[in-house]
């Protein structure tokens, strides 16, 4: 297939489902939810954490973005809660429209049918660019990305919002674990599949030495399905390879989806097996010490009742 007979179009001309104007602001939101016990002892494990120095990676799905929740994430990097922050390649797609077009988010049913579905020049061409210059010097996805805004400030305006720039402002890794063919910068003509490969294997190192400090730590994963439990799982298990005391740990997950019997040993029959969080995230990483937990619960929801949590702890 010939990629550069691609069509693409500019997103300045596109509808946007998501926009700065609608993101939530830190503080401002009070939901109740935070009272459940599990929950609370979970941030009081954060809280420990961090007092102790140790890790708190927080791993995600694009809808954290989606949701307007990306203030929360810079608050909480910024208040020291967050040391780490991980997603898929949608995440970082979602995050870096917000910080140049302040929208993101097409309406796929109707795109998708006229083959204008994700052919959007400018977050194509400039993402692909980015990742290119950044791994022919090493650099990592996440890092790739941020060094790119701040080479061109003028096409970034809403930096401020914009949870990968923010992380390197603070000094925080963001790594990003892409499967080649899942993005919409895959479909552009100016992609270079190596270059993707070559920045995100960097940062899967990270992630790997991120995980091996993991002892006394907490990692949370909020809505990534696959590619954030199979990554946390090798991680993990390379750190053990290596020689690491990776054992005491704190996990979460944290999805709309419920699970009747989170701790349960489940066969190929039950639909749960196939649920990868619960078993790469809940169950498997805390055998030998620690404790993980299932969370139902909309992210909108579940992510201020934390910072407020948090906070609350604080004071």
């Amino acid at each position: 297939m010939d990629f550069s007979k691609i069509r693409t179009f500019s997103a300045w001309e596109r509808t946007n489902l998501v926009n700065i104007d609608n993101m939530l602001v830190p503080g401002t939101q009070t939901p109740q939810w935070e009272d459940e016990p599990a929950f609370d002892e979970l941030c009081r494990r954060i809280t420990a954490a961090r007092s102790d120095k140790r890790p708190v990676i927080f791993s995600m799905g694009a809808h954290v973005i989606k949701n307007g929740l990306s203030r929360y994430l810079i608050a909480l990097m910024e208040q020291g809660f967050i040391t780490h922050i991980a997603g898929n390649g949608a995440t970082s797609i979602h995050d870096f429209e917000l910080s140049y077009l302040g929208g993101t988010s097409e309406d796929v049913p109707t795109a998708i049918e006229d083959g204008s579905f994700g052919m959007w020049e400018e977050t194509g061409a400039w993402m692909n660019e980015a990742i290119a210059q950044g791994a022919a010097k090493g650099m990592g996805y996440g890092k790739s990305l941020a060094v790119y805004m701040d080479q061109h400030p003028d096409r970034f305006p809403h930096k401020d919002v914009c949870v990968i720039y923010q992380a390197h402002r603070l000094h925080i890794p963001a790594t990003y674990h892409i499967a080649l063919g899942t993005d919409i910068i895959h479909q552009h003509p100016s992609v270079d599949f190596a270059a993707i490969g070559a920045a995100s294997g960097v940062d899967f190192k990270i992630m790997c030495d991120s995980v091996a400090q993991l002892d006394g730590g907490v990692f949370l994963n909020f809505g990534s399905g696959v590619i954030g439990p199979e990554v946390f799982l090798k991680a993990l298990s390379i750190s053990r390879n290596l020689g690491f005391k990776v054992q005491n740990i704190t996990t979460a997950n944290f999805d709309l989806r419920p699970v009747a019997d989170v701790y349960g040993r489940k066969g190929y029959e039950n639909p749960d097996y196939y649920y990868r969080p619960i078993k790469n995230i809940v169950c498997r990483p805390t055998s030998q010490g620690g404790q993980g937990w299932h969370f139902c619960g909309d992210h909108r929801i579940t992510i201020p009742a934390m910072y407020n949590r948090l906070n609350k702890g604080k004071q």
